[in-house]
């Protein structure tokens, strides 16, 4: 089956046409820039760019970088406040005149390692982190998600949280190297 795969991020919404028996993508990746006010109606304008761009009308899955449940915002991570409480499967949906799902996008990467990459088959604890404007983790035990495990959102010395230094915001922000990013981290 093919399904339209999307990536919301603090600096990009990417999509790409993939394969759900095999992992595989089909299309090369398609990227427009996040609206500078990372607002909801503004966003989902650009998912909708993205699905004409591929001409597409099918389910669509979309990795977004928060706390999501059942569809709903519950945080905004690196987005507009106005994210929260926000029924982003609905907002997208209406926008798209598709069926969306919407899960974290570190649990979307984290499943498709478990069904495709290293995590397929492993017993025990699985984690995928993800580095980008923010710091994700999807979390496995066995097989099944821990969902919305927010490692990067955690407190960190003088309570700002892990993914104002070690992400790849933190590294731009700083004009830092990945070696003198960690030495900030650890030494912080």
């Amino acid at each position: 089956m093919k399904i339209l795969g999307i990536d919301i991020g603090g600096s990009g919404i990417k999509g790409a046409l993939v394969d759900t028996e095999t992992g595989e993508m089909l299309t090369e990746r398609f990227r427009i820039p996040t609206p500078t006010s990372r607002k909801p109606r503004e966003m989902a304008l650009i998912v909708a760019e993205i699905v004409k761009h591929f001409n597409y009308n099918g389910p669509i899955g979309c990795g977004f970088p928060a706390v999501v449940k059942n569809g709903i915002c519950k945080g905004h991570g690196n987005l507009s406040k106005k994210w929260l409480g926000i029924n982003a499967e609905e907002l997208l949906s209406k926008t798209t005149g598709l069926s969306v799902t919407v899960i974290n996008d570190a649990d979307a990467a984290g499943f498709a390692e478990i069904k495709y990459g290293a995590g397929k088959s492993k017993k025990g604890l699985v984690i995928m982190i993800t580095i980008g404007t923010g710091l994700g983790s999807g979390v496995f035990l066995d097989g099944q998600l821990l969902p919305n495990f927010e490692l990067g959102q955690i407190p960190y010395k003088k309570y700002k949280k892990i993914e104002q230094w070690a992400s790849s915001y933190a590294k731009e922000a700083n004009n830092l190297s990945y070696k003198n990013g960690a030495n900030v981290l650890i030494n912080s």
